[in-house]
């Protein structure tokens, strides 16, 4: 897909998961909206997948670790033709294969299930060293949110990722600045991440989170390059809903009819 192609698409995908949240009554909103060109651009124009086969051993291997944002992953996934659309409808109803938060057991083209925050890097690390040790060319991407870098889990992942430079890995920290309940900055404030990073011997990319353009030079160098990468993608959570964007409300707030209206006419 060409840019202008992913930008576009990646709205469509923010119109889908609006849909899907207000009919389901919940559902993760904000943080789904800013992670939607990440998504589209991975899955457009990086992953090698096979939707007619989901389990295909030499595909490419997804986590979500911010699980939360399932609905835009469930959007892209309909999208791709791992499963028939009108499932996007069934959304966190009982007996749905979309749950929650992903569930690699119900769900065709899920890697792995994530609900707690703070394990997809871990995950991602097992993943690529099991591709290095089979000496399979398959590639692992992870996408974290910059909230579940609390968790200190993640920072003995990238310990790992630098000893053993795992350059078959690329980690994308989906960096919208707001979590559950506030921002960054007055929940745990993160300061100098880059630099941060860079201090456990990761080379570290930074973007603009909402240009495809940006996004795909970024992802192609750091698949390129024989260092582990990790990228900052930067991001606005609810992005494309001005009542949305920067509002930690907005994290998994049901969305009442009225805004369902408002925030699709912004939307389209």
């Amino acid at each position: 897909m060409t840019s202008n192609e992913l930008q576009k698409t990646a709205q469509e995908l923010r119109l889908t998961v609006l849909e899907m949240n207000h009919k389901a009554g919940s559902g993760h909103t904000g943080g789904s909206f800013s992670c939607a060109e990440i998504l589209t651009v991975l899955y457009e124009n990086f992953m090698n997948v096979n939707p007619e086969n989901p389990k295909w051993e030499q595909r490419d291997r997804f986590v979500l670790s911010k699980g939360h944002a399932a609905p835009a992953l469930y959007a892209t996934l309909a999208r791709k033709g791992f499963f028939d659309k009108k499932e996007l409808g069934t959304l966190r109803q009982t007996g749905s294969i979309l749950q929650g938060h992903p569930c690699m057991q119900k769900c065709p083209g899920v890697d792995i299930s994530m609900g707690s925050l703070g394990l997809g890097a871990s995950v991602g690390v097992g993943m690529a060293l099991t591709a290095r040790t089979k000496k399979e060319n398959w590639k692992t991407y992870v996408v974290c949110g910059d909230g579940e870098l609390d968790e200190g889990q993640n920072w003995e992942a990238f310990a790992a990722i630098a000893k053993w430079n795992l350059s078959n890995l690329t980690v994308i920290i989906d960096k919208n600045n707001v979590q559950l309940d506030g921002t960054k900055e007055e929940i745990m404030p993160m300061h100098d991440l880059k630099g941060k990073l860079e201090s456990f011997g990761l080379k570290t990319m930074e973007c603009d989170g909402h240009n495809c353009e940006d996004l795909q030079k970024t992802i192609k160098a750091a698949t390129e390059n024989k260092n582990a990468v990790v990228i900052i993608a930067n991001t606005v959570k609810g992005k494309g809903v001005s009542f949305m964007e920067g509002q930690s409300a907005w994290h998994g707030k049901p969305i009442n009819d009225e805004d369902y209206a408002n925030a699709k006419a912004e939307l389209k």
